[in-house]
């Protein structure tokens, strides 16, 4: 570990190498290359509802991240324990240094820092906050008895500016530019990619048409290309012939949570796999959370005549469902009918070091697409095909 930790501070937009609004995944991605640096991580989320909980990475002693629960994004930067010492921490804002181990943050040092601000019990700016209240009762009962200069600083919060303390999506900021805003996927025909920011051009992957050369093109080089090796699924084909299991190659784009299964002949895209990141999940951190959602064919009313222009004029939008839908309803969305039989996958097989609660998951396939479903009623990725 390093023997202190020291932080710029920028309000409304970050604390050091931490930026308001970027992913989860790459923020944990950070942390795994650092792990002298922060060999303490915490992961906090709700189970029940590990799809679109919010999540707390907690790196002790001193920081607590949280981000949004629907799409990953760091919302809030909290800096606790700001006198211990294990190790100690320094903060800076411009060419000042707010908060060290041989200076205590208080709140005269906050007001010659950033000025005046309203009056309340915190210290409020836009995009930081300032809290002389602890985590304990003592703490709380000294700072409602000491509302002068000496106060000393028990938290520092950051957010984006005029933003509110309830758990919110992150504003589109430039930190997201290059990352993939949303993917829809159509049935039978591929997926449509939208980039932040908002005013770019969406990238169009056409299932059997789009090249490998395209893709490079639409997203840049993988981050790692795979060779298929197992065989396994072969045993569920409608015929022995081993010729059957087309050669080919994945380009995985981790940073996206994407993959394409591209053929060895034609160099031609023909599967699209779209990973949820879902907390807890076997496959969770191995993947960027893509915001997926499948779009489909206007449904009719109970007597079946309604027009689809009239359908779509009501609902300016055809009907698509989401990542955070729960697998019986994305199933009825695909199929009315009763949901295929599903095969059992155990991602964790061929690790024993990986040991999950619920590390078991289900594949149902209907035409053209195939979801993989957790315990929970989940979908944990989508494959279209």
């Amino acid at each position: 570990m390093f023997s202190s930790l020291d932080f710029d501070v920028r309000p409304g937009n970050g604390l050091g190498m931490f930026d308001i609004g970027s992913s989860l995944w790459t923020v944990l991605e950070t942390l795994r290359g650092l792990q002298h640096v922060f060999p303490q991580v915490d992961i906090k989320y709700d189970p029940d509802v590990s799809t679109t909980s919010p999540i707390i990475v907690h790196i002790r002693p001193h920081l607590d991240l949280l981000f949004s629960g629907r799409m990953q994004r760091l919302h809030t930067i909290c800096v606790r324990e700001l006198r211990d010492p294990n190790p100690p921490i320094t903060l800076r804002y411009k060419d000042t240094i707010l908060s060290s181990k041989e200076e205590a943050l208080q709140r005269l040092g906050v007001s010659r820092s950033f000025g005046p601000t309203y009056s309340g019990e915190d210290l409020r700016y836009p995009g930081i906050s300032f809290s002389f209240n602890g985590d304990n009762m003592a703490d709380t009962l000294k700072a409602a008895k000491m509302e002068d200069r000496t106060q000393e600083v028990k938290k520092v919060t950051i957010t984006q500016r005029n933003d509110q303390e309830a758990i919110e999506e992150v504003r589109e900021c430039r930190i997201m530019n290059g990352d993939i805003a949303r993917a829809v996927a159509k049935v039978h025909e591929g997926v449509t990619l939208h980039f932040y920011p908002s005013s770019s051009s969406p990238a169009q992957i056409r299932l059997n048409e789009t090249t490998a050369q395209d893709l490079i093109l639409a997203l840049g080089p993988p981050s790692r290309v795979h060779y298929k090796e197992d065989e396994r699924m072969m045993i569920h084909a409608s015929s022995s012939n081993s010729t059957n299991s087309e050669a080919g190659y994945f380009h995985n784009y981790f940073q996206h949570g994407i993959d394409f299964f591209i053929s060895s002949s034609s160099h031609i895209v023909k599967k699209i796999l779209l990973h949820t990141n879902v907390v807890g999940s076997p496959l969770f951190q191995r993947y960027k959370r893509c915001c997926w959602e499948i779009e489909g064919a206007p449904e009719d009313d109970e007597d079946g005549n309604v027009p689809y222009r009239w359908l779509v004029f009501m609902l300016d939008t055809p009907p698509r469902k989401r990542f955070y839908d729960r697998f019986e309803t994305i199933s009825h969305f695909l199929s009315p009918n009763e949901p295929p039989p599903s095969m059992v996958l155990n991602r964790t097989d061929d690790d024993n070091l990986i040991t999950l609660p619920n590390a078991a998951t289900r594949l149902y396939g209907y035409d053209g697409i195939v979801l993989e479903v957790s315990e929970s009623s989940q979908v944990l990725a989508v494959m279209l095909v």
